[in-house]
């Protein structure tokens, strides 16, 4: 789930902003051992992209705000939603 996006229920897209990558696949047995098999980008990793789809939007549970103040007669009670999309990782190309 992340923050809102403006892509339809069932497009498939990419992010091209990635900041790290782990793969103890793709790297030889020195690579492995030096970092794990871990990338990390300054500030982004280059090559790097992630396949998604959108499965659907919708909106969090809700949080109460609530504020007060003693002995003056004040309070306010209010809500919010945060709306998220829900997305499914297809593919990760570093």
């Amino acid at each position: 789930m992340i923050e809102k996006l403006e892509h339809e229920v069932g497009k498939e897209f990419d992010f091209d902003h990635v900041l790290l990558t782990a793969d103890k696949h793709g790297l030889d047995a020195d690579q492995r051992r030096q970092n794990n098999g871990i990338r990390i980008g300054t500030p982004l990793v280059e090559g790097a992209k992630v396949h998604a789809r959108v499965l659907d939007h919708s909106k969090a549970k809700k949080k109460i705000i609530f504020k007060f103040k003693n002995k003056t007669r004040y309070w306010k009670k209010k809500g919010h939603r945060q709306p998220f999309t829900k997305v499914e990782i297809l593919k990760i190309t570093a």
